[in-house]
């Protein structure tokens, strides 16, 4: 049965994007991508303007997440998806532990499983809306896990698996729905690796990772045994870190970028910076979700996914609903009147609703959205 539902304009939120895939582009965005309509898209990406462009995007990262001057920025082309071969061609040296908790936390321990040129995984998994870490485990060289897994809203600790430094072994975090939005110390960590189309405001199709001085020899180490006659390995140059590092500290990326995701991360890097950085970016993250959390709480028809509130995540929000409420119907009625992507994540199968509050959305907005859902749910 078709519903029809017009929610007061009153009540509507100012933007009425939410999705926890593609992120909220900011006016701001739009502005810099017309003007460099007239300056850079169409440059090759071997010119000055466009690796000033990357440059401006490596120096502001630097300052957002407080680097240590040994650690390095390179960007490379094909998402955080790409990344995870990047990471098995370059980075994992025989085997690798993983936390799986999620769909998104599982595809990379997937990608390793069918690397011909590794042994099997030790995975760590959890039920979907819970945690799990991988714990020390005497014969692999990298841990890997999702600092914030979309699929179901839960956000993980970020910190070295005890005795994982003094084995000599890698930490590996995906990072693309939490970067920019979720506190963390990438001292922790050895690759912290994503894509902008996040809390960076950006276009997908471009991964970026902060890389520890034992990261950078790891991915030299593994090629130059991979040159080496007879090996089983190989390293094509898509995936081979270190020849995306070699053009990162050029400023350049190996093959052509989407000249227009750069301008539009450039944009919101420097407007993040601008308000404060990391400390203002989380602190904004956390007040949008815990106005979710709590509607959620009170609400008698909707209650959070992840039910411990310390790993509930600043960045995607789930929200369960009561049974006798379709939330297909309640994201589709949204949706007529404007407010777009509020849908679960598809393979968790859940009848609920999954809220990106990513900094570039307002706090206001989300608290206009919790309003529209319950007139929604009322005249349904």
């Amino acid at each position: 049965m078709t519903i029809e539902l017009t929610i007061p304009q009153t009540m509507l939120p100012e933007d009425g994007r939410f999705g926890s895939g593609p992120s909220k582009i900011r006016p701001e965005q739009v502005d810099a991508l017309v003007a460099g309509g007239r300056t850079l898209l169409g440059t090759s990406h071997r010119q000055p303007p466009v690796r000033h462009l990357v440059a401006s995007i490596r120096e502001g990262l630097a300052d957002f997440f407080s680097m240590p001057d040994d650690y390095e920025i390179a960007l490379g082309n094909g998402g955080a998806s790409a990344f995870w071969e990047v990471a098995c061609a370059s980075l994992i040296n025989r085997r690798a532990a993983f936390g799986v908790y999620g769909s998104f936390s599982k595809k990379f321990s997937q990608s390793a499983a069918k690397a011909p040129f590794l042994e099997a995984p030790v995975i760590f998994e959890g039920q979907p809306g819970t945690c799990r870490l991988p714990e020390y485990t005497d014969d692999v060289d990298a841990y890997c896990w999702a600092h914030d897994e979309t699929s179901t809203g839960v956000e993980a600790p970020i910190r070295r698996v005890p005795g994982s430094v003094e084995q000599g072994a890698l930490t590996l975090i995906d990072a693309t729905s939490a970067a920019g939005a979720l506190k963390v110390d990438v001292r922790e960590t050895d690759a912290y690796y994503f894509s902008p189309q996040k809390a960076f405001g950006s276009d997908g199709g471009l991964w970026v990772a902060i890389l520890s001085p034992a990261a950078v020899e790891r991915a030299e180490s593994v090629e130059q045994s991979a040159s080496l006659a007879g090996a089983r390995r190989w390293v094509p140059p898509f995936l081979s870190l270190t020849t995306a590092l070699a053009n990162s500290r050029k400023d350049q990326t190996l093959n052509t970028p989407s000249v227009a995701t750069l301008i539009m991360m450039e944009n919101q890097v420097r407007w993040l910076n601008d308000n404060g950085g990391m400390a203002w970016a989380t602190a904004r993250c956390a007040k949008s979700a815990s106005i979710l959390y709590s509607w959620a709480e009170k609400s008698d028809y909707a209650t959070p996914f992840v039910t411990d509130p310390a790993i509930r995540s600043h960045s995607v929000v789930t929200v369960d609903l009561d049974e006798s409420i379709n939330a297909s119907q309640v994201v589709a009625l949204l949706r007529d009147n404007g407010i777009y992507d509020t849908f679960a994540y598809r393979k968790l199968g859940r009848n609920q609703l999954r809220v990106g509050v990513f900094p570039s959305v307002e706090p206001a907005d989300v608290a206009a959205l919790t309003q529209c859902v319950d007139y929604v749910v009322e005249h349904l």
